[in-house]
C-alpha cells in the first residue's frame, strides 16, 4: 500500500461528495477497493445517549451487527478503551463477535471529537496476521477528516 497516495485518494473524496453520508460511503468503497485485504470496511457511531454503537455506512458482506453495547467485542472495546485496536488472529479473542467464518483479523480506530470518542472505523480481513503500522496509520487519518465533517 503507498499510503501517501491512499492518503491523497481520502482527501479527494472528502473534498468532492457533498454530503457526510456520501463521503463516508465514498470513503467505505474506495478503501474495500483499493486494498486487497480490506475484505470489510464500515463505521460505527455512538448510538444518541445510549452505552452502545450503531452502524452507518459501510462495504462488504451483509452483517447482523447493526447495535453492539458498550463493552461487547472488538468495537465495543473501543468505545470503552479509546483506544486503537488490531486483531491479528480473531480467534485469539475471548470478547470477539463472529462477524462470519471468513475473518481471520480485525482492526478498529476511534474517532474523536472535543476529546470525545463518537465513533470508529472497523476493518475486517480474511487473512490473518495482515495488518501493519502503515494500516494504523492510514486509518487515524481517516477517522481525523471524519472527525473534522461531524
Amino acid at each position: 500500500m503507498e499510503l501517501d497516495i491512499v492518503k491523497n485518494e481520502i482527501d479527494v473524496i472528502f473534498n468532492k461528495e457533498n454530503s457526510t453520508a456520501n463521503k463516508l460511503q465514498a470513503v467505505c468503497d474506495y478503501l474495500e477497493t483499493t486494498i486487497s485485504y480490506y475484505d470489510w470496511v464500515g463505521f460505527y457511531f455512538k448510538n444518541a445517549d445510549k452505552n452502545e454503537l450503531k452502524l452507518a455506512q459501510y462495504t462488504g458482506e451483509e452483517t447482523e451487527h447493526t447495535i453492539i453495547p458498550f463493552g461487547k467485542g472488538i468495537c465495543g472495546q473501543v468505545a470503552v478503551s479509546n483506544k486503537n485496536f488490531v486483531v491479528q488472529d480473531v480467534s485469539e479473542q475471548d470478547n470477539y463477535i463472529s462477524c462470519g467464518w471468513k475473518v481471520k483479523s480485525e482492526i478498529v480506530i476511534p474517532i474523536f471529537v472535543n476529546n470525545e470518542n463518537i465513533g470508529q472505523i472497523d476493518i475486517d480481513s480474511h487473512t490473518a496476521n495482515i495488518f501493519t503500522k502503515n494500516d494504523e496509520k492510514l486509518l487515524e487519518y481517516v477517522c481525523e477528516k471524519v472527525a473534522k465533517i461531524l
